[in-house]
């Protein structure tokens, strides 16, 4: 006997089979229709975890306010506003730092640069073993490829770690280029990524792509000539989102794609003072597009919400399924992408420390929410962003609450953590600089100090700018101007060692191997762990045949850059006629970097060096081989190859090697020297004068003159050698 509860079921068991039939069928088809509903209704805000391609692109120093999606109407791009079109637009994303090394480790680990420890372009690396998404993902089983478009972001920086293909191959340049003129087109960069993308099948996978457009120098396509030069490189540097979209469509790719566009930082612009990037925390170099397309639908949804760099890294964690990580304090956007949710307002950190390690003046910090922004420094700023969007007016006097609590929070989060040095000085080498007259060590010092103490950047922007031009003068060829620049500054304050090496490389160009040599040391005083400067300095005395104090030098540098330091140490054996240990030397250079090939490089001089040509070519050959992919290339290798060959009296082999030399190393007026006397002794004297005219010009030195009143005199036109004495010209 039934019971009452199931008194429903006893009356359907009382139905005949069809009806009953029919009952279960009407039942199931509503279930369906309703469960449809309920899925679709879901489809439309909560997509389901991505299961494709996940795309990472990254465009170098994009101010979002100089984007037609962020409201900028004096530029075209079109692929990015069809992206936002069909994405998650944040309209309040930030950088936790002005610097692209710094900025990228932190979008890629998902950490604050204090926790991954990379605090500067210039003299810091990832640490071996930081996770990284790309392990993550690697671990999980999908192909991982990172390209990437500047030196900055090379190999050797560590942040290559976890990719199964990493493509950092710039073209060839000289060691003397800064970091930020070493970089690649982007539209290398997108082909080397497009080979590998032609590799891969529908397996999902994750790919980091990185243009440096329009990071300086400016120098964007003719097509974009209508555009200001910041601005024509942002339309090429979305011609190439572009170009990746098509293929990514081509290969029925692009709607499966989870695909990130975001930048690691902004750019001065002349806003606050500062024309580039580095120094200041204002929005212009920290605020940036971040704009997040899920997979096979459109959204066209803009969030207000103040989001950060550390959460992408959560996010996709989250899009693909992954549990989080506890390490990791950003927020997985997901809830904004859905729709579903929201997410807590919480405080943004940055930091600036370029003006702490390269001029000595104060550290900047910034703590962001959605409504204020307060920039910690030796006088505070704090902004009302919802009525002083572009920073003009610092409140920080009339709002003394907030600016209180938001610095107690900004001193909490960096309570445990230090301005260290790059590299420490042991006390070995503080004796062996004791020995070398050095006294004390400027930069840790400073860097102990607390920042309160030391200028405010906001002072001192005058001084940056100043310097940037300087060295624009001596990327346009005018050293003796820059050397002006240079000098004033240092009379207002000597303490800058980035104007001192500066200063110090502009001196060489002008063949003032003395007073470079000066210059260098006196960045040695304040920063005894500089690369660039001991061996600037070793290499200036070697110039000047002060042989043992540039050995000494050399080996200051062993700890902080070994393969440079062996090579100048084999090139100091070698002015001594010391075989056994230039070759020695030349082998521990390429044991700590593989890439140089010291040992046949060294073999081939000595034989040049004893007149003995034709055997000097196989081994420098054999070197010039091994080069072929490194980017910073060894000075006068080509040289020494095509003057084997013009004394072989080769001269039409020999024209290429020249050629090489000085497209590489512009100011090597040996090797234009040898073009010319190779062009002369070809028959081809107007080719010959005109590469005279052309060493003049790159180096309108001493040296460069002497060399030219030889040439003049050795072809037998003495009134052209005297016109060069007489500063007129040939």
């Amino acid at each position: 006997m039934k019971t009452a509860k199931n008194g429903a079921l006893t009356r359907v068991t009382k139905l005949d089979r069809p009806q009953s039939l029919f009952v279960i069928f009407v039942v199931f088809v509503i279930f369906v229709i309703g469960a449809w509903a309920v899925f679709r209704a879901r489809w439309a805000v909560a997509p389901a975890p991505a299961d494709g391609p996940i795309i990472l692109i990254s465009i170098d120093t994009l101010r979002a306010d100089h984007l037609p999606a962020y409201g900028y109407t004096r530029v075209r791009t079109p692929n990015i506003d069809a992206l936002a079109a069909a994405a998650t637009l944040f309209e309040q994303a930030y950088s936790h730092s002005p610097q692209t090394l710094p900025a990228h480790t932190s979008i890629l680990s998902g950490q604050l640069p204090f926790d991954h420890g990379v605090r500067d372009n210039i003299g810091f690396t990832v640490k071996p073993g930081q996770w990284f998404v790309q392990r993550a993902l690697h671990e999980r089983g999908w192909p991982t490829g990172g390209f990437v478009s500047a030196y900055v972001l090379r190999s050797a920086t560590g942040i290559n770690q976890g990719f199964d293909t990493f493509d950092s191959d710039l073209p060839a340049a000289s060691p003397e280029l800064s970091i930020g003129q070493v970089q690649r087109d982007g539209s290398q960069t997108l082909a080397a990524a497009e080979k590998w993308l032609d590799g891969q099948g529908s397996k999902p996978f994750f790919l980091f792509l990185h243009f440096y457009e329009p990071h300086k120098p400016y120098a964007p396509p003719e097509r974009f000539a209508q555009y200001d030069p910041y601005d024509g490189e942002i339309a090429y540097a979305d011609e190439l989102v572009g170009r990746l979209f098509d293929r990514l469509r081509t290969a029925k790719l692009y709607d499966r794609s989870t695909i990130v566009l975001l930048a690691d930082h902004g750019e001065g612009l002349g806003d606050h003072g500062e024309q580039e990037h580095g120094m200041f925390l204002y929005r212009e170099t920290t605020h940036v597009p971040l704009m997040v397309k899920l997979p096979g639908r459109h959204s066209g949804r803009r969030v207000a919400t103040p989001v950060q760099h550390i959460d992408v890294v959560p996010t996709i964690l989250d899009l693909v399924g992954m549990p989080p990580r506890a390490a990791l304090h950003g927020r997985s956007l997901r809830p904004l992408l859905e729709g579903t949710g929201t997410l807590p307002d919480t405080g943004i950190y940055s930091e600036a420390l370029y003006s702490r390690y390269h001029f000595g003046w104060s550290e900047l910090y910034a703590l962001t929410d959605s409504r204020y922004r307060l920039i910690r420094a030796p006088r505070d700023e704090l902004y009302d962003l919802a009525r002083d969007p572009r920073e003009t007016t610092s409140i920080a006097a009339e709002r003394p609450q907030v600016k209180q609590a938001m610095r107690t929070a900004i001193e909490s989060l960096i309570s445990s953590t230090s301005i260290a040095a790059p590299s420490a000085v042991s006390d070995e080498d503080r004796q062996r600089l004791a020995a070398l007259g050095y006294v004390g060590s400027g930069s840790a010092e400073s860097l102990s100090l607390p920042g309160d103490r030391l200028p405010d950047p906001k002072d001192k922007v005058h001084v940056l700018e100043k310097y940037r031009r300087a060295s624009d003068l001596a990327g346009g060829l005018k050293y003796a101007e820059a050397t002006v620049l240079y000098r004033e500054l240092l009379a207002d304050d000597p303490e800058m060692s980035d104007v001192w090496l500066q200063l110090a490389q502009v001196l060489v160009r002008q063949g003032l191997t003395e007073d470079a040599v000066h210059a260098y040391q006196e960045v040695i005083k304040r920063n005894p762990k500089d690369a660039g400067s001991l061996i600037g300095a070793a290499s200036g005395l070697l110039r000047m045949g002060r042989i043992e104090e540039a050995r000494k030098h050399a080996e200051l540098a062993l700890s902080v850059t070994p393969a440079a330091a062996h090579e100048l140490l084999a090139k100091v054996a070698l002015a001594r006629h010391d075989r056994p240990t230039a070759l020695g030397e030349a082998k521990l250079a390429q044991e700590a970097d593989p890439t140089l090939p010291m040992p046949l490089y060294v073999e081939g001089l000595l034989a040049y060096n004893e007149g003995r040509y034709a055997e000097a070519l196989g081994p420098l050959m054999r070197a010039r081989q091994q080069l072929q992919g490194r980017t910073l290339q060894m000075n006068d290798l080509n040289y020494y190859i095509g003057d084997s060959l013009a004394r072989l009296e080769r001269y039409a082999e020999a024209e290429p090697y020249l050629l090489d030399e000085i497209k590489v190393f512009p100011h090597n007026t040996r090797a234009r020297a040898g073009l010319a006397m190779l062009y002369r002794a070809m028959g081809r004297d107007a080719e010959s004068e005109r590469a005279i005219d052309e060493l003049l010009r790159i180096s309108p030195t001493t040296e460069g003159r002497r060399l030219a009143v030889q040439l003049w005199t050795m072809f037998g036109e003495p009134e052209k050698a005297a016109a060069v004495r007489k500063g007129s010209g040939s």
